[in-house]
């Protein structure tokens, strides 16, 4: 089981040039399976259930033009590798910008607030929201261990502090994350903007060089949302069926064994791809 000590383990030892996680990580086992596709929208649909986070997102980004919407999430995708797979020095330089652009953004809640983008308790809420996402498709798709999902939420705590959320604050285990969830559930609804968002989303206006990904991404946002807990789900208005849940862990579990059978050079995310030959790189230069 993860440590609960309040500090992130140190894990695997890692050379200078591994980043955050490095090759005997969980993060890195789990972050290059392209069935992990689907927990990036899942993550969406999760974290627009917190008002004020989706009310300040909503206010700061057009969803309506192709280019400053399709910018963000490209943005957001990119640092996702970077946290993943970068070495520590890009990995200083993204966290200095998000760290920059959050610190500079608010937005207007519907009582006349103030949201500030880099409130701790709204960065927890989407590190949670996109950590429980990942390990709930990789339990369900790859069939990790209760040991290997608890040390995958322990390793992002070094990702959390990454955005300036204190790591002791971030959940260290699924226990943790599921106790976080039990306490925040009260506070969560979908909102106007959170179902907009969610329509738009199959839908998404994008520059035209990316027309052919509207093809995919329906299907694609079925299934993340159908991954959803129930709880989730009936907050958008759907039926939190037992059913939904049984079909979307065998959607994915085929989806993830059915990528197994294509060469791996042809499936594998470009990011853990890129990584592994600075790894090799770097063993051989160490031989020499």
């Amino acid at each position: 089981m993860a440590p609960r000590s309040g500090e992130p383990s140190a894990g695997p030892p890692r050379r200078a040039d591994d980043g955050l996680f490095g090759p005997g990580s969980v993060t890195w086992q789990i972050m290059g399976q392209p069935v992990i596709l689907v927990a990036g929208s899942r993550a969406l649909y999760l974290q627009a259930l917190h008002p004020r986070v989706m009310r300040a997102t909503w206010q700061n980004t057009s969803f309506s033009e192709p280019g400053l919407a399709w910018g963000r999430f490209v943005r957001t995708a990119e640092f996702v590798r970077v946290r993943t797979y970068g070495s520590r020095a890009e990995v200083d330089r993204a966290a200095r910008r998000i760290r920059k652009i959050h610190g500079s953004l608010t937005g207007i809640d519907a009582d006349g607030s103030v949201i500030r983008l880099d409130d701790p308790d709204l960065l927890l809420w989407v590190h949670c929201g996109e950590v429980a996402s990942y390990a709930d498709i990789a339990r369900r798709s790859m069939g990790l261990s209760g040991q290997d999902l608890d040390t995958f939420v322990d390793e992002q705590r070094r990702g959390a502090a990454v955005v300036g959320i204190d790591p002791a604050r971030a959940p260290g285990s699924i226990a943790e994350l599921d106790a976080y969830y039990e306490e925040i559930r009260p506070s969560l609804h979908a909102c106007a903007e959170a179902k907009e968002a969610f329509r738009a989303s199959y839908n998404p206006s994008m520059p035209a060089a990316y027309l052919a990904l509207k093809l995919v991404l329906p299907p694609l946002n079925t299934l993340a949302f159908a991954t959803l807990p129930r709880w989730a789900r009936k907050m958008y208005g759907a039926p939190g069926s037992p059913l939904t849940d049984l079909a979307a862990t065998a959607a994915l579990m085929t989806a993830h064994q059915s990528s197994t059978r294509i060469p791996r050079q042809l499936l594998d995310m470009p990011a853990a791809v890129a990584a592994r030959r600075r790894d090799r790189a770097r063993e051989r230069h160490r031989a020499a």
